[in-house]
């Protein structure tokens, strides 16, 4: 058998003992609960062997894409909610009990943790279940029961499906029965992906079947555009008042996300900074100004100990002021960056107008989600 694939992660949120899996928490709590009743939900479960560092990467590039896509989503005129989950199988440092799967995040609607998760994962060696980490995923994520949740399940690697004691077949029986579309990545040729079972799997799980070179590096387009929105996102930045036992912790998380974006490249930092524009990337669990949107006395009750220095000794009203001022600055802005994103985006099209696409983790991605959001009910929409 070949050196299998695996992820590890340098923060994980997760405790293995020999008999059960300990599930990662949001220790910010629960998502903001004031959406429209629609839901999509996507899991995505990522093998990464050394042979497969690429498929780690282009998923990395694609995230703020994705979103992105996601975002484009409308249900009888109203934004859904949108949970991404994360999942890591084949670690030979994890229990062999376990089958050697990690839950690295559980359904969660903080970009910038998934964003973090993602970037520390490392490869290691191991031996690769496809059957256990669907079945774990389907069994023990919290799904949606309305007939208007979209979800999604996303596993991709390069080694036989039938791996492991739990049969992949059973798994994805269980989640057509909860509604949930199995899509399959095989990272090598169609063909072998075939033979290997990875085309079975979509096909018993009403989903789609790729094949990608998951060593393709993703193309980015640069545009006269992409130096106006890092201004934005600079300035969208110092818009943000922290709160709470995790708020400056988070809110430094959200300068290292722009950086590990930026890391990928500048193509990648400005799709984040897109999606930073968005209804999704909501942050009221840490950012007193989201927080205020949704609950509007919140700032009466606020611990002001917690807050930035320079406002812990201001009034209530004062300080109510502040977080109108800061709030009217993000509006502006995220308006701005709406604006200059239609006319990126309608370069890059100009510009790959004659290229194939690529087949690459995130368009393998995007277009599944887009072709299931018509079976189930979903419009696009430009905002």
């Amino acid at each position: 058998m070949k050196n299998l694939i695996v992820l590890t992660t340098l923060i994980c949120a997760l405790i293995f003992t020999k008999s059960q899996i300990v599930y990662a928490q949001d220790p910010l709590g629960p998502a903001r609960t004031n959406w429209s009743s629609a839901k999509i939900q996507v899991a995505i479960l990522l093998d990464a062997s050394n042979s497969m560092d690429g498929l780690i990467d282009q998923a990395k590039s694609r995230l703020w894409n994705i979103v992105n896509t996601l975002t484009t989503l409308k249900y009888e005129g109203k934004t859904p909610e949108i949970e991404i989950a994360l999942y890591m199988y084949g670690n030979d440092g994890l229990e062999v009990q376990n089958n050697y799967i990690r839950q690295i995040t559980p359904f969660t609607s903080d970009l910038d943790l998934i964003s973090e998760k993602l970037f520390a994962i490392r490869t290691n060696g191991g031996y690769e279940y496809c059957g256990a980490v669907i079945d774990h995923a389907v069994k023990n994520l919290k799904w949606g029961n309305e007939k208007s949740n979209m979800k999604l399940v996303y596993i991709a690697g390069n080694e036989p499906f039938t791996q492991g004691s739990i049969s992949y077949k059973e798994a994805i029986a269980d989640a057509v029965k909860k509604d949930i579309y199995i899509n399959t990545i095989h990272c090598g040729d169609y063909l072998t992906g075939v033979n290997e079972s990875w085309k079975d799997g979509a096909d018993k799980g009403q989903g789609k079947y790729f094949c990608i070179n998951s060593n393709e590096k993703v193309i980015y387009v640069v545009t006269p555009y992409d130096d106006q929105i890092y201004k934005c996102n600079e300035r969208l930045n110092k818009t943000y008042i922290y709160y709470g036992s995790y708020g400056y912790s988070s809110y430094t998380n959200q300068s290292v996300q722009d950086q590990n974006a930026q890391s990928i490249s500048g193509a990648n930092y400005t799709e984040r900074t897109v999606s930073k524009s968005k209804a999704i990337y909501n942050n009221e669990k840490w950012d007193l100004v989201d927080k205020v949107e949704a609950d509007s006395t919140y700032y009466k009750n606020v611990d002001k100990k917690t807050l930035p220095k320079e406002l812990q000794n201001l009034s209530t009203e004062q300080l109510k002021t502040e977080i109108d001022k800061k709030n009217n600055e993000r509006e502006v802005i995220q308006k701005e960056i709406a604006e200059l994103s239609k006319k990126r985006q309608a370069y890059i099209d100009n510009e790959t107008k004659n290229s194939k696409t690529q087949d690459d983790f995130g368009n393998a991605v995007n277009s599944s989600i887009l072709e299931v959001a018509k079976t189930k009910g979903y419009k696009l929409s430009e905002n």
